[in-house]
């Protein structure tokens, strides 16, 4: 009987120290898209069709990755892992706005022109529960995505065919621009909090006759949880990486834009800023420590580069509003 026990145990050791490096080899970051991947094989290059392809490419990257994608896996190892999900569902939000602008902005010459649909399909394929294991599954639903993604790619690239068109104008970048201010707002805010800061309302600044549905606190404690702070990193890693993507790919499809608004080293600038977020990350786990504390604070480092890759964005989202 004990020697019964003995094995057990030595087993489900086993067992645990595979399931460990199936994690470890699971958890390993995709490389950032080489520029060259965003051209086209035919050395003729359309508008729309890098950032089109980065949005492609990100995609597939997530499903193809180590372990495939694992924010939808209900069997360990990956039920156990949350650094990985999370660096998905960064990642995968970055993706879901792209498409957003794409369908709305960059397909349309007008406010009054239709909307592509395979956009439109793709992208609310996107939008699928990133958990959802059933039927459909997220990896069926982001797969048939990319499948749609393609075709208007195909479409786009056909001289024959000018139903499918990318309009590469200041306008349409501004509009995508704001919502990767709000996204890199809202992270830089979430990974300050990892020490916990006393933070003024603001919500109505700069309007006297501004109101809200409920009232608010003048101040308040924000603190994110001990718990969450590894996954709020890493959802902004994963986040990061899919725009570091898509910001090379801007700077091919609005070179001419960027050319005439003199902004090309300031979107070189927010590119620079998004390859630090992508430097290796040696510690073994995730250190919050207390601010200017003798332990190091991995999120305050994070939410700097965040900080000044937003501050190039408003910074070229200004240039590209002047005449």
């Amino acid at each position: 009987m004990q020697i019964t026990w003995k094995r057990g145990g030595m087993l489900a050791a086993i067992l645990v120290l595979i399931g460990y490096f199936i994690g470890v080899w699971w958890s390993v970051e995709p490389d950032v898209i080489p520029p060259h991947q965003l051209n086209s094989e035919t050395g003729h290059n359309v508008v729309g069709y890098a950032t089109t392809t980065s949005l492609i490419e990100t995609v597939e990257t997530l499903l193809d990755k180590n372990g495939g994608w694992l924010s939808n896996d209900i069997m360990p190892p990956s039920l156990f892992m949350d650094n990985m999900p999370a660096f998905e569902f960064g990642a995968i939000e970055q993706a879901r706005d792209l498409a957003l602008i794409m369908r709305k902005e960059f397909s349309r010459s007008q406010s009054q022109s239709t909307a592509d649909k395979d956009l439109l399909a793709a992208h609310s394929k996107l939008n699928i529960e990133h958990t959802s294991w059933l039927v459909p599954s997220a990896e069926g639903e982001y797969r048939d995505a990319v499948k749609l993604l393609k075709l208007y790619r195909a479409r786009m690239s056909d001289s024959n065919n000018p139903d499918a068109q990318f309009y590469a104008r200041a306008d349409n970048l501004n509009e995508w621009l704001k919502e990767v201010q709000k996204r890199l707002g809202s992270m830089s805010q979430r990974l300050s909090a990892s020490v916990g800061q006393e933070r003024l309302n603001t919500d109505l600044a700069g309007d006297s006759e501004a109101s809200q549905s409920t009232p608010n606190f003048a101040s308040q404690q924000i603190k994110t949880s001990w718990w969450k702070i590894d996954d709020v990193f890493y959802e902004t890693r994963g986040a990061t990486w899919a725009l570091l993507n898509f910001m090379k790919a801007i700077e091919i499809d609005f070179a001419d834009v960027l050319k005439k608004k003199n902004a090309e080293v300031s979107l070189q600038q927010i590119i620079r800023e998004l390859e630090e977020t992508q430097q290796p990350v040696w510690s073994p786990m995730i250190l919050n420590g207390s601010g200017f504390g003798i332990v190091a604070n991995h999120s305050l480092v994070m939410a700097n580069y965040v900080s000044r890759a937003n501050a190039a964005v408003i910074d070229l989202t200004n240039l590209l509003t002047q005449g």
